[in-house]
């Protein structure tokens, strides 16, 4: 199934008009947080071309969707749940959170939910949702979110980079990679990695 707006023009149809994609990026990473984004585009108007799953298309077209989406979509909110809060509540639960401070962080307030991944805990959200498996390879909306929340993170990475060069983290983006580790080993754990994943030097 490729990314259209099949989901939304049903939801449409149904009477629904500000309809948010909410996707995250950076569950499984070892340093940092991990990042939500919502998105509510404008279907009155021309579709935004080349919307896609952010890990199928390149840093360069993602970036470029990025800005075409913050200029046209409906309202764009981004959240974050840091790694001292998925150390805290683990990582399922502090992506909630991340999905939930994106939501709140729309400018405008929606009226559906289409949120990528198997489950949601919905508490003190008081939206209609649907939660549906690998979204953002079929729905437009969370698509356009999973390129929000990627170029933002990517772009976060790159100034924790720059504060811990010897981690690589502009090239691994906080994933665990081989040179990853073998800094960790090296170096120890920074302020900003996730010490509950168990993390071995």
């Amino acid at each position: 199934m490729c990314v259209n707006f099949k989901i939304e023009r049903e939801l449409l149809e149904l009477g629904y008009k500000k309809i948010a994609g909410i996707d995250e990026v950076g569950r499984g990473c070892l340093f940092g947080p991990v990042v939500a984004a919502a998105v509510i585009l404008d279907h009155t108007v021309q579709p935004i071309e080349g919307i896609d799953d952010s890990k199928k298309i390149s840093k360069r077209k993602r970036e470029r969707l990025a800005r075409i989406i913050f200029e046209k979509a409906s309202g764009v909110g981004i959240g974050f749940a840091s790694n001292i809060e998925i150390d805290a509540v683990n990582i399922q639960s502090a992506t909630f959170k991340a999905m939930k401070r994106a939501i709140e962080n729309l400018p405008v307030e929606p009226d559906f939910l289409l949120i990528d991944g198997r489950t949601f805990k919905n508490e003190d959200i008081s939206y209609p949702c649907r939660v549906i498996i690998g979204g953002d390879r079929k729905c437009i909306s969370i698509a356009a979110a999973s390129i929000i929340a990627k170029v933002v993170r990517d772009e976060l990475m790159e100034i924790y980079s720059n504060l811990f060069p010897g981690f690589f983290i502009n090239k691994n983006k906080g994933y665990g990679t081989k040179e990853h580790f073998l800094a960790l080993k090296d170096l120890g754990c920074t302020l900003f990695h996730r010490v509950s994943f168990n993390l071995k030097w």
